[in-house]
């Protein structure tokens, strides 16, 4: 059966205000951000909810956010704490914010219980709990018992099936309250479900990291939509291999070998691969590099990067696209000496976009790329859920849209289970 459109699901919008006075919202955030010196280093996903979070708040709600923070393994871990993200929202949210050093049971149901309408409060790492990636029901219904309505706002989470994610989200379903998605959230849906439905042409696609092994699915599924596929980082060495090249020391996945030259026979012209490379003896900070022709790299040499010419490559197909989608680095640009490629693409995109181009830009690397390069505000749209939208991208179902309520006419609309 054909899935629903992403449109299909319901927003925040879409809930009456009269249900929204005085209602506990469960907002599930996307919280995992870095810290340092027990502060947040790096604020952009807090700061990117806080339009979400003041408008329940004006609309009277009493808002319980629920986040994750690294992966503490089911166990409390204290530098993994939330304390410090309830430090930061407070300074940006037009309400105060508690937090509570909690996630489920009776202390949380009594906070809960003392709270005034327009207030915020920030529940301890859903983590902490061993049954949140268990997708465990009973932690699921334990959080429904309080919450009249549920908002996505990770979409960096959509793609897993976890307690907080998919089973409240059903839980508040079942007892009538509605599951929407959040201002944050409704926007990567229009704006990748514009590329799915119908990319401005050309349409070219940029994919980069170290294994084939996890973008497999997203490649197949863009090779039949995209005009132009290019292909950078350690995933390309894998197909190298299956072209009979020499790799040297690189990493390299030879199980993937046959997928790669299957998706090399029915890609044709329409997959880019680096034409030439630039190699060292290891990958560490201050080592002698040269640039090579993807021939001539020796059994000794590690790939590092694209090379100067693969650079000017790709730069020539993103100058020609209307619609871009870049998922992951060329090469080890956290060194200086493997950086050139990643920041060619950089550039490159946010050229195109510049020029009127829609560039949207996906996974926690390409994001810090165009910001090394200070371009990030050329870019359309920077996606917070690297993951999540690779998954949409191949087509799969996310657990965390499946969970929410569907608009009339387009799937269950009051809290039936699809």
């Amino acid at each position: 059966m054909k899935r629903p459109p992403l449109s299909a699901r319901k927003t925040l919008r879409d809930i009456d205000a009269d249900r929204l006075r005085g209602a506990v919202v469960a907002l599930r955030a996307d919280f995992n951000v870095p810290l340092d010196a027990g502060g947040v280093a790096d604020a952009t996903r807090i700061e990117r909810t806080v339009p979400t979070i003041d408008y329940l708040v004006a609309a009277g709600s009493r808002v319980v956010i629920l986040s994750h923070l690294g992966r503490p393994g089911g166990r409390v871990r204290s530098e993994l704490t939330l304390s410090p993200v309830a430090d930061c929202l407070g300074g940006l949210v037009e309400a105060p914010v508690a937090f509570l050093p909690h996630t489920a049971g009776d202390t949380v149901r009594d906070a809960v219980a003392g709270m005034v309408r327009g207030s915020v409060l920030l529940l301890e790492n859903t983590r902490f709990l061993p049954g949140e990636t268990e997708g465990d029901p009973a932690l699921a219904a334990e959080w429904a018992r309080w919450a009249d309505h549920f908002v996505l706002e990770g979409f960096g989470t959509a793609h897993r099936a976890h307690a907080s994610t998919d089973g409240l989200p059903r839980a508040v379903k079942r007892k009538g309250g509605e599951a929407v998605a959040g201002f944050l959230v409704a926007e990567e849906l229009e704006v990748l479900g514009g590329v799915l439905d119908d990319p401005g042409r050309p349409f070219a696609a940029v994919i980069g990291g170290a294994k084939i092994s996890g973008k497999i699915d997203v490649i197949e599924a863009l090779l039949p939509r995209v005009d132009v596929l290019m292909v950078g980082g350690a995933m390309a060495n894998t197909f190298f291999l299956a072209m009979g090249m020499e790799t040297g020391t690189s990493f390299v996945e030879p199980h993937k070998a046959a997928v790669a030259r299957r998706i090399l026979e029915d890609a044709g012209p329409r997959l880019l691969l680096p034409v030439d490379c630039v190699v060292a003896a290891s990958l560490a900070p201050g080592v002698e590099t040269r640039c090579v022709d993807r021939t001539a790299v020796t059994t000794e040499d590690v790939i590092g990067d694209v090379g100067p010419v693969t650079a000017d490559l790709f730069q020539a197909g993103l100058s020609d696209a209307s619609t871009i989608v870049w998922n992951g680095p060329m090469g080890v640009f956290e060194i200086d000496a493997f950086a050139g490629g990643t920041h060619a693409v950089s550039v490159g995109a946010a050229a195109a976009g510049e020029a009127g181009a829609t560039v949207i830009i996906g996974g926690g690397d390409s994001v810090a790329a165009v910001r090394s390069a200070g371009v990030e505000n050329l870019v359309t749209h920077i996606s917070t859920g690297g993951g999540a939208s690779l998954d949409l991208l191949a087509g799969k179902a996310l657990p965390g849209l499946e969970a929410l309520s569907g608009r009339a006419g387009a799937g269950d609309s009051r809290g039936t289970e699809a």
